[in-house]
């Protein structure tokens, strides 16, 4: 545990100062208020129903950029492309440790292959928390700039409602970066890991999707997929009708989103520990 422990607060210190790192975190952030907030207040103010803002009427499209709507708006993108940029870092963390070949004199004269693995995962973990916290917090102080500037109610959503965001959205991103961690395990470097899983999230799994329309049997696959699980989970939070984000589903109830982004995690982390610890370095 003291290895753990250890790991972990090295590993956080690595990623603080890599510079890759700030890069994909801020991102993400700055997409976040891109698509939730800056495009859906410039078609508010000009009161055009454009594409970008799914068309809706503007008083509907007031009410999402409200403090009281945040838990819902900010976990909407996380599902393709918050993803895919926590997959991206999961899987550079992982794999540049090969690329650099800094694996090697970690685990041949640092603490165990496990914990220093698990050190790495729980650094990220604890990433992917904070990352979630900052979003809400930065989307939750725009919306109450929008609602001052509107004359509008700053009333902040309930407790419950807080806690159901955050837990998506801890689950859904943390489930994308360690299998970016897994991805980059099996890689043994950033540059595949990176581009197997951007196929994989962008493409592969909408493929499937569109094929369960077609072929109603691979339905049972495509409903159990991670994206699927993601997507379903955000899509849950969902309360205003109309035009959904890329990625954000209706096909699992909550509850079964929540088991499966939980279980997909679990293994993501036991695979990537597994794999290090008994594979061979060179």
């Amino acid at each position: 545990m003291n290895d753990l422990v250890a790991s972990a607060r090295a590993e956080l210190l690595w990623l603080r100062g890599w510079p890759a790192f700030w890069i994909v975190l801020g991102t993400w952030i700055l997409l976040n208020l891109t698509f939730s907030y800056l495009f859906n207040y410039l078609a508010y103010t000009s009161g055009e129903q454009s594409a970008m803002s799914d068309g809706l009427p503007k008083e509907v499209l007031l009410q999402q950029m409200l403090p009281a709507a945040v838990p819902e708006v900010f976990t909407q993108g996380m599902a393709m492309f918050g993803g895919a940029l926590m997959l991206i870092l999961g899987a550079l963390a992982v794999g540049s440790g090969y690329g650099w070949g800094t694996w090697k004199t970690v685990l041949t004269q640092g603490p165990s292959r496990s914990a220093a693995v698990g050190g790495l995962l729980v650094g990220l973990a604890l990433v992917v928390v904070a990352l979630v916290c900052v979003a809400f917090a930065v989307d939750t102080g725009v919306a109450a700039l929008i609602a001052s500037t509107e004359s509008q109610s700053i009333a902040l959503p309930s407790a419950s409602h807080v806690f159901d965001g955050l837990l998506t959205g801890t689950a859904i991103l943390g489930m994308w970066t360690l299998a970016g961690a897994l991805i980059g395990a099996l890689a043994r470097g950033p540059a595949l890991a990176v581009g197997l899983g951007l196929v994989w999230v962008l493409v592969v799994e909408n493929l499937l999707r569109a094929t369960s329309a077609i072929f109603a049997p691979i339905a049972a696959l495509t409903d159990r997929l991670p994206g699927t699980a993601a997507g379903s989970l955000a899509g849950a939070m969902r309360t205003v009708g109309g035009p959904a984000t890329p990625g954000v589903l209706d096909t699992l109830s909550r509850a079964e989103s929540l088991i499966l982004l939980t279980l997909y995690t679990a293994f993501f982390a036991a695979a990537t520990i597994t794999l290090v610890h008994r594979r061979d370095l060179t």
